[in-house]
C-alpha cells in the first residue's frame, strides 16, 4: 500500500506586513491548499510549526486556522493532519483544542510531555499514520520546537543545546524503531535551524540570531528515516545534500529578503515503505513584492521610476496591489523625501511599506547598514536574549533565567 503526503510549514497566520494585514493572502493560500489536498487525494498533511505569527494570535487568525481544518476534513474525510508547534507558536495554546480536533483526525504536538517519573514520554511524540484502508503504514516522530530542558538530560551533566536536541532525535528514533512493525516506515518532523540551511543574504535578523550557535547537524536525523519534514527556515530547500531532509519554506514571503523565494509545498508518496514521486508544488503568489529601484539610486531617479508605475483603477481590489519598498541613495539627510514619494504614489496601484536610505561608503568602510526597525521586529525577544547571553558570557542561557524571562513576557502581554 501507499501514503500520499504533503509537507508545509511556517504559515505565520495573523502576520501584518508593515501595518497591512494579510488576511486575503492567507485565505487564498489555504483555499489553494485544500484544493491540492483534495485533487491529489492526500492521506497525510504535515505542518512543521509556526502556524501563527505570534504566541497570542488574533481571534480572526485562529478562526482561519480552525476553518481550514474543518474544510480540509470536509473535502477529504480520510485526511490525517499532524501539526507541531514552532518558536512563534504558543505550545499550550496550540494544544488546547486537541479533544475537539481529534474528531477531525488532527494530531497536535506543542509541548514535550513527561511521565510521572519526569522522563520524556516518547509515546506521546509518536503519531501513527494510516492508509485509506485503515492499516498503519508509518510512524511520525512529531518533535515540536525544543527549548532548553525539553530534550533528554546528559548523563555527564551540562551540555549544549545542539547536543541535547541531537540526543532527543536519536533516542526518539531508537524508541520508534523498537515500536514499528515490519514494513512500516519512520518519518520525523522538526522546527529548528539545520546546519547548512541556506539563508537569504540580507535577512539580517535571522542570520544574526542563528549565528550557527543553535544549528543542528543533518546527522541528527537517522538515514533510515523515510522523510524529515522541517520548518523554521523560510526558504524551501533540501538539507545536507539529502533529498529526504527538507524545509518546505513559507507559503508567503515574510519580508522583502524573501521576494525571490520559490514558495511551495512538498508532495511525495510512501510506496512499500520507500520514498517516491517527491515533488515541489509551487504556490500561486497572490500579492507581489517590489523593490524600486532594484539598487539604491538618487532621489530624482527614484521619483522618476515611481512616476512610471501603473495607475490605480477605480474600484480595484487594493489587497492585490504589490507591496513596495523604495531604496534611495542619499548624500545627506532629506526630511522631505518621504512626502515627495507619497505624492508620487498617490494615484499608483502599489502599497508603500518602507523607504530604505543608504549613503555612499567612505574609503575603507565595510558594506553594512544598521538594523532597521523592521529587522528588529523579526527577532523574537527570547532569541535576542539567548544570543546576547552567549556572546557576553558563553554557553547557553540558564533555564531559570529563560523561565523568568518567559514569565515577564506573559505578564506584559496580558
Amino acid at each position: 500500500m501507499s501514503l500520499k503526503i504533503i509537507h508545509t510549514a511556517d504559515w505565520h497566520l495573523g502576520q501584518t506586513f508593515f501595518g497591512y494585514d494579510r488576511d486575503e493572502e492567507h485565505e487564498a493560500f489555504l483555499s489553494w491548499l485544500i484544493d491540492i489536498l483534495t485533487l491529489r487525494q492526500t492521506d497525510v498533511l504535515l505542518i512543521a510549526g509556526d502556524v501563527f505569527d505570534v504566541a497570542n494570535p488574533s481571534a480572526a487568525a485562529q478562526r482561519r486556522f480552525f476553518r481550514f481544518l474543518r474544510e480540509a476534513n470536509r473535502h477529504n474525510p480520510q485526511l490525517q493532519i499532524v501539526i507541531i508547534a514552532g518558536n512563534h507558536d504558543s505550545a499550550a495554546r496550540l494544544e488546547a483544542p486537541i479533544p475537539l480536533l481529534e474528531e477531525l483526525n488532527t494530531s497536535i504536538v506543542g509541548v514535550v510531555p513527561r511521565t510521572d517519573l519526569c522522563k520524556i514520554d516518547f509515546d506521546s511524540l509518536l503519531i501513527p499514520l494510516y492508509n485509506k484502508e485503515g492499516k498503519r503504514e508509518a510512524i511520525c516522530l512529531a518533535v515540536p520546537y525544543l527549548r532548553q530542558g525539553d530534550y533528554p538530560a546528559s548523563k555527564e551533566g551540562k551540555d549544549t543545546y545542539v547536543e541535547g536536541v541531537t540526543r532527543m532525535y536519536r533516542q526518539l528514533y531508537d524508541y520508534a524503531d523498537s515500536q514499528r512493525q515490519p514494513g512500516e516506515a519512520l518519518f520525523a518532523m522538526g522546527h529548528l535551524h539545520a546546519t547548512g540551511a541556506e539563508l537569504s543574504e540580507d535577512d539580517r535578523s535571522e542570520r544574526t540570531i542563528m549565528g550557527g550557535l543553535e544549528s543542528i547537524s543533518v546527522e541528527a536525523f537517522n538515514e533510515d528515516l523515510a522523510y524529515t519534514a522541517l520548518g523554521h527556515i523560510h526558504k524551501a530547500q533540501r538539507v545536507g545534500g539529502r533529498e529526504s531532509v527538507r524545509y518546505a519554506g513559507s507559503p508567503l514571503p515574510m519580508s522583502f529578503s524573501e521576494q525571490h523565494y520559490h514558495h511551495q509545498v512538498v508532495a511525495f508518496t510512501l510506496e512499500n515503505g520507500c520514498l517516491s514521486d517527491l515533488e515541489a508544488v509551487p504556490i500561486p503568489l497572490r500579492t507581489a513584492l517590489h523593490r524600486i529601484p532594484a539598487e539604491p539610486a538618487s532621489p530624482a531617479e527614484v521619483l522618476l521610476s515611481l512616476s512610471n508605475l501603473p495607475l490605480a483603477e477605480e474600484g480595484a481590489d487594493r489587497s492585490l496591489w504589490p507591496y513596495l519598498e523604495v531604496q534611495v541613495l542619499l548624500t545627506e539627510p532629506d526630511p522631505g523625501f518621504r512626502h515627495r514619494v507619497e505624492e508620487a504614489l498617490a494615484d499608483k496601484a502599489v502599497r508603500l511599506t518602507s523607504i530604505i536610505p543608504s549613503y555612499p561608503k567612505k574609503e575603507g568602510e565595510e558594506d553594512s547598514r544598521p538594523f532597521s526597525y523592521t529587522d528588529l521586529q523579526k527577532i523574537a525577544p527570547l532569541d535576542m536574549l539567548r544570543h546576547t547571553f552567549t556572546n557576553r558570557f558563553g554557553g547557553d542561557l540558564p533555564e531559570e533565567l529563560e523561565k523568568m524571562f518567559n514569565d515577564v513576557m506573559r505578564e506584559v502581554s496580558l
